[in-house]
């Protein structure tokens, strides 16, 4: 990962044309080849935060630079040569009578030939592991193989920048494990850039280096996963809770006095603490 930022969001306030107020004091950076996500409950302006930086929603007060030029001053195509934006329900998205089409569509509009999007299609359909499905109507397809279509469709478009809004939302369990294990992919092999909105406490400390806690339209904290999570009560006022097994390490050590050093996130990081917890109480009942 470099330093060097690609997108960059400070938003004074925004409001929906209700008068509500949405968002507000939000300062948010994505470095280069960074995994970074913003965790937050229903209605915590996720959504909306995506929608500002993807200029989808020009009417608040702050900026969104990308590259370090402001958006409010680029062109639709320059910035959608560059950052996308992903829904949370795939059929908002999809539109073409097969996969083929919708994912040449954007290609197609860039003004590449024929030969050209073929290959953008196709190269675009394997990063995202649906080879062979070019042809399938959309309207056949699953709802995960749905989600990882609009990826390709980006993707084709050679947007280096991701942005997804709950990309792991109405999949299951394995569902989950995979889309996640594509976005990684994507992530460390491709080099893309990919902030993701979500709000599965239990995926985040598996694959994100950055995190935002988004709360009642503010960012409540931010940083790695293991600096955001602290404690239950610090994750309930946010309306979250921690991931289950730090959950679980935390009661074991602050209510059942088990000497653990760290709480962790992840069940490999529980384990080498349990196992190192053993050990040092083998160490002491031998040294007795």
């Amino acid at each position: 990962m470099e330093d060097i930022i690609r997108l960059s969001a400070k938003i004074n306030s925004f409001k929906y044309p209700d008068g509500t107020a949405a968002l507000s004091s939000i300062a948010l950076k994505v470095k280069k080849g960074e995994f970074a996500g913003i965790l937050g409950a229903n209605g915590s302006g996720k959504t909306t935060l995506l929608k500002i930086m993807d200029g989808l929603i020009k009417s608040f007060d702050g900026s969104v630079c990308l590259d370090g030029e402001n958006i409010a001053k680029l062109s639709p195509r320059q910035i959608y040569k560059k950052v996308g934006l992903v829904f949370q329900n795939p059929d908002e998205q999809l539109f073409a009578p097969t996969l083929f089409e919708d994912i040449a569509f954007g290609p197609l509009n860039m003004g590449f030939n024929a030969e050209e999007v073929n290959n953008k299609v196709l190269d675009a359909l394997h990063q995202v592991e649906l080879s062979g499905l070019e042809h399938k109507s959309n309207h056949n397809l699953s709802f995960g193989q749905k989600k990882r279509a609009c990826i390709a469709g980006l993707l084709a478009m050679g947007h280096e920048i991701l942005l997804l809004d709950e990309p792991t939302a109405g999949l299951d369990p394995m569902g989950e494990y995979k889309m996640m294990r594509l976005l990684t992919k994507l992530n460390k092999e491709n080099n893309v850039t990919i902030l993701m909105a979500t709000h599965s406490v239990d995926l985040v400390p598996l694959f994100l280096d950055k995190l935002y806690i988004l709360s009642k339209g503010r960012i409540a904290r931010g940083g790695t996963p293991e600096e955001v999570f602290t404690a239950p009560d610090d994750m309930a006022d946010v309306r979250l809770r921690l991931p289950q097994i730090a959950e679980l390490i935390y009661r074991l050590k602050h209510e059942d006095n088990l000497r653990f050093g760290k709480i962790p996130l992840t069940i490999g990081e529980a384990r080498q603490e349990i196992l190192q917890m053993r050990n040092s109480e083998c160490r002491l009942r031998n040294e007795k």
